[in-house]
């Protein structure tokens, strides 16, 4: 219960956080002018600490509704860690409430946030067409890849986890899943980000030709 709980409690403040830097790129482009004053440092903690807030929400609501199902057989499941899925099979007790809270939470956690990312950047792409310099395009776009990249990842390897509810029995793919979600992803987001800096770029070229810097 206690990897569950902080599991689900990280997964949800991702969750939050990627959304939070989906307005954060539609103020710097759509409405640069107001930018420092609508993305203050008191509105960064404030959309710090609410996306802390409904994480812990979600992750206590699950940690209790699962504690209440009763585990009277098998005590092994086939995954690396504990999560709904793979605890759900191992309940003696009917899960269709359990199933239907994740849903139901799930869709307030992952379809408003998924929402609200589409409508940020819908708003950017109509703002980055009526760019006529195809420098300032390409410059608006870099600005955005890293986190829709991080957000593809982030999301389709979720949405695949956890559409198999209900599935007799949970495969080799699941586990391979998991290990994209808890360590593949937590090493791309930092590579994905960094690639915007110029001297990470130069390093990288650097080592892919083989060449050293000359200082």
């Amino acid at each position: 219960l206690t990897q569950l709980f902080f599991f689900h409690l990280l997964v949800g403040v991702d969750c939050f956080l990627l959304t939070a830097m989906a307005y954060d790129r539609f103020l710097a482009i759509c409405r640069p002018l107001t930018y420092s004053t609508r993305m203050s440092q008191m509105v960064q903690r404030i959309l710090v600490a609410v996306s802390w807030a409904c994480a812990f929400t979600n992750a206590l609501t699950h940690t209790v509704a699962i504690s209440t199902l009763n585990f009277c057989g098998p005590n092994v499941i086939n995954h690396f860690y504990c999560d709904l899925p793979q605890l759900f099979q191992l309940s003696c007790s009917s899960i269709q409430l359990n199933e239907l809270l994740l849903f139901a939470v799930g869709f307030i956690m992952a379809g408003t946030p998924v929402t609200l990312i589409i409508t940020s950047y819908a708003h950017v792409a109509a703002a980055v067409l009526g760019i006529h310099s195809a420098a300032g395009r390409r410059k608006a776009f870099s600005t955005c890849g890293s986190h829709l990249t991080v957000v593809v990842i982030f999301y389709g390897s979720g949405i695949f986890n956890y559409m198999r509810l209900g599935s007799a029995q949970l495969s080799d793919k699941d586990k391979a899943v998991g290990i994209f979600n808890t360590v593949v992803n937590p090493m791309l987001n930092p590579i994905i980000y960094s690639l915007r800096n110029p001297d990470v770029q130069g390093a990288l070229w650097r080592m892919l030709t083989g060449r050293r810097s000359l200082t």
